[in-house]
This record gives C-alpha cells, sequence and structure tokens, in this order.
C-alpha cells in the first residue's frame, strides 16, 4: 500500500496533481530512458556505428508497457543499478544479434540524466501553462477591483490606503518575472548529455560531437558545451526558480488567508456546496484551500535546498550526491504543480468583501489620514512641527479613545489654522491613493504590452 503522500490515495492531490503525477512516475521515467536509447540507436544507425536493423528491432520494442516494471524493481535490489534492469528487460525483447547493440556507448547517467532533462521539460511546459493562467487571473481582478479601495498595511497592522487592484497589481507583476525568467532560462537549461562515462566521449568514438547533436536534435533538447555529469547548475537553477515561484503563491494565499480573518473579512477563498470546516463547529469556513498551498509552500522550499546541496559533486561523477537530485527534483516540481493549480482555483474564484474592505478604512477613526494631515499642516506649520504636532494628537487619541478628528480639533495648534470640515476631507480614505492608480495602469499596460495577457 502507499505510504508517502504523493502516493498515497488520500493524500496525494493535497500535495500534487495527477498531470505531475503522470510525467514523473515509473511508467514516465523509464519511458524516457527508453526513448533516448531509440534517438541513441537510430542516429548511430544513420552514421554507420551500428546495424539500420538493430536500431529497427530497439526501437519496435522500447515502450514501457513490453516491460514488467515490478521484475525491474526486483533487479535493481538485486544488481544495486538503476538502470541495468531496464536495460536488460528491453534487450530481451530485442532478437540475440541486435540486442547487443542497445545501450552503446554511453554511461548511465548520460540515460538518466537526459531522461530526467525530458520530463522536466514537460513540467515546464504545464508550470508556464498555469502561471500565465494565474496572471490572467490576477489582471482580470485588477481590472475589476478599479476602484475598489482598501486599508494597506505594513508591519501587520493598518498603514495607509490602497486599492484592492493596486494590491494585485503587485502580484501581478510578481508572476510576470517569474514567467519571464523560467523563459529565459529554456535555452540555457533544457540541454541533453551524450559523453561517456568521464565526458571524455571515448566510447562514441571519432563521430562523438556530431552523434551527440543529432541525438539532442532528435530529442528536441539542447546542445551542452561540456560534459555537466558533475556539474548540476541547471537542475538547481529551474528548482530555484519553482521555489521563487513557490514563494509568490505561498505569500498570495497567505494573503488570502489573514484578509479572510472574520476581523477583518476582506477576502475569501472560494466556498463551495458541501465544503466542512470542522467536524465539532459547523458554522466555521476554514481557509483550508489556501492553507494547503502554505504547507506546500514550506516543503517545496526544503526541496530548493537539498537541490543545492547535490551541486557538491566528486570528481567526474558522483553517485551518493547524484541520487539526492531523484528526490528533490520531482518532489519539486510535484509540489510547485499543486501551489500552480490551487492557486489559480483560488484566483479564479476568489470571493472579493469590498463594503468590508470599505469598512475597515474607518477602523482607525480618522488615523489611518495621519500622514496626509502631517503634509496638509505642514503649509503653515513646517514639516518637522506638523509631524510633532499630528504625533501628539494621534498618541492622545488612541490612548483616551477618541478619534483622530477630535483629537485634532482638541489642539489649538491645529485648530487655530483649519476647521472641521476641512479635517473631514482631509481624513476622507478614499481621495488619498496618490497615484495608485496611474502606477497600476502602467503595470497593467506593461503585462499586455508582453503578449501573454488579454484584456477580453
Amino acid at each position: 500500500m502507499p505510504s508517502g503522500v504523493f502516493d498515497s490515495i488520500l493524500l496525494r492531490d493535497s500535495w500534487s496533481t495527477q498531470e505531475l503525477r503522470n510525467i514523473f512516475n515509473d511508467q514516465a521515467r523509464v519511458q524516457a530512458w527508453y526513448d533516448i536509447e531509440v534517438a541513441l540507436a537510430r542516429e548511430q544507425a544513420a552514421f554507420g556505428i551500428i546495424p539500420e536493423a538493430a536500431a529497427r528491432d530497439i526501437a519496435a520494442h522500447a515502450r514501457v508497457e513490453n516491460v514488467d516494471l515490478e521484475a525491474i524493481a526486483v533487479a535493481m535490489q538485486q544488481v544495486k543499478h538503476p538502470l541495468v534492469p531496464s536495460l536488460r528487460a528491453l534487450q530481451a525483447l530485442c532478437t540475440p544479434e541486435h540486442g547487443e547493440y542497445l545501450h552503446f556507448g554511453p554511461t548511465t547517467q548520460d540515460i538518466l540524466d537526459t531522461g530526467t532533462m525530458l520530463q522536466l521539460k514537460q513540467a515546464h511546459t504545464v508550470f508556464l501553462r498555469d502561471l500565465t493562467a494565474i496572471g490572467q487571473a490576477l489582471f482580470d481582478l485588477a481590472k475589476t477591483h478599479r476602484a475598489t479601495p482598501m486599508t494597506g498595511r505594513t508591519h501587520g497592522v493598518q498603514a495607509l490606503p490602497i486599492t484592492f487592484r493596486h494590491k494585485c497589481a503587485v502580484w501581478l507583476r510578481e508572476v510576470a518575472r517569474h514567467r519571464e525568467r523560467l523563459l529565459a532560462a529554456e535555452a540555457r537549461i533544457f540541454v541533453g548529455s551524450m559523453v561517456g562515462a568521464v565526458g571524455s566521449m571515448a566510447s562514441f568514438g571519432s563521430q562523438a560531437i556530431e552523434l551527440e547533436a543529432a541525438i539532442m536534435r532528435r530529442l528536441g533538447l539542447g546542445l551542452a558545451d561540456i560534459s555537466w555529469q558533475p556539474a548540476r547548475d541547471r537542475f538547481v537553477e529551474y528548482v530555484s526558480l519553482l521555489g521563487l515561484v513557490g514563494g509568490t503563491l505561498h505569500k498570495i494565499c497567505n494573503e488570502v488567508f489573514n484578509l479572510q480573518r472574520n476581523e477583518i473579512d476582506e477576502l475569501q477563498e472560494p466556498f463551495n456546496a458541501g465544503k466542512v470546516g470542522s467536524s465539532t463547529m459547523p458554522h466555521k469556513r476554514n481557509p483550508s484551500v489556501v492553507e494547503g498551498v502554505i504547507t506546500v509552500g514550506h516543503a517545496l522550499r526544503h526541496n530548493v535546498a537539498l537541490m543545492y546541496e547535490a551541486m557538491v559533486q566528486e570528481h567526474e561523477r558522483d553517485g551518493a550526491m547524484w541520487k539526492v537530485e531523484w528526490k528533490a527534483l520531482p518532489e519539486a516540481c510535484l509540489l510547485a504543480g499543486r501551489m500552480l493549480a490551487t492557486s489559480l482555483h483560488v484566483l479564479s474564484n476568489l470571493i472579493v468583501n469590498t463594503d468590508k474592505m470599505r469598512e475597515n478604512l474607518d477602523l482607525l477613526g480618522g488615523f489611518l489620514l495621519s500622514e496626509r494631515m502631517m503634509f496638509h499642516l505642514s503649509e503653515k506649520l513646517g514639516k518637522q512641527t506638523a509631524h510633532e504636532v499630528v504625533y501628539e494628537a494621534a498618541m492622545h487619541g488612541q490612548e483616551h479613545g477618541t478619534d483622530f478628528e477630535t483629537a485634532l480639533l482638541a489642539d489649538p495648534r491645529v485648530s487655530r489654522h483649519i476647521s472641521a470640515d476641512e479635517i473631514r476631507t482631509v481624513l476622507d480614505p478614499t481621495t488619498y491613493l496618490g497615484l495608485s492608480p496611474e502606477l497600476v495602469d502602467r503595470a497593467l499596460a506593461q503585462t499586455l504590452s508582453e503578449g501573454w495577457i488579454t484584456d477580453a
């Protein structure tokens, strides 16, 4: 029976998605190895290195459904090798003379690294798709809430008015940068390996360079400038990028989590009929969906750290540290896939309580506008003096339970310069948004100019 979170029937969909599991399961892994062996045989036949009939025979049988994965797993424990049992299973399907040409020259790491790269490239397509959809959801939220004022918070407490549109635009541009990073990394990261035991290509003969280029073209991968068997920066870079993406999604969902608190009640994650918040408190609507993203986000970042451990390789190949990637890289992809899919669901169906956002702007009784009042008074008193006057009024008012208008009017240094009506005008939170509308317009226009978001 499955025991890990990625395989558990009960837990797997909280930690991964079926789409990503299909990319990184055993069937896909072995099929990637076989696809590489076919590409190798096909190109070696084209170069006259092995018989054409052998390449055809290998290609005809190189399907994972033709072999017994359970038997391969048992053999792996016996021979203590990650690839040889899979090769033997394929060789047994070929005619004896043709099977001898299987795996003609590469080392195990050539096949496993290139296979992982093929899987990673598939996952990359999924990540870009979902990240783009999240960007679209954020753009749509920003467009919908152009005139929705809310409280901006710093250090966890109320600071100044903003718009919800501004918050969404900040998230959107962060997502845009992640998308740009992923695209920019493609040529650098998605390369294969066919260099032999120590990277010298000695086993491939005089046509080795041309042969490797042909194999990678067939597989749809780029060509590395030199062996990367002991240089793991490509995989580490990619998982680091997933860590950045995950950090943003974690942050967004944590914001939803906090703004869903009953005392704030400005945002809510999507609710569906039948969703249960508690086994004992029937009234509860827990933020369990965004909680899941927060949980997975912690795990993703630890896998990023683990990938950095794998960079410390010894000599030309290091089996011990190499194997660390077998855990950390697929898990990072599964976790990132779950975070993307869940975040897309949340942001596409986010419940925005605009009335509560407006109500919370008045929660401090006008003290939210202390900065504006200070600058308004600075025209009469000077900035530094105005700061001291407003500070004293604010502290006195909060300590004695009065609103800001009352606290200001009680100070003759204020009341001799401005009237109650003028104070009320200054303390209107909906009219102190600075250049937020223009800044958001600029950010959204830039996003549209990049061509990956539509203004439907």
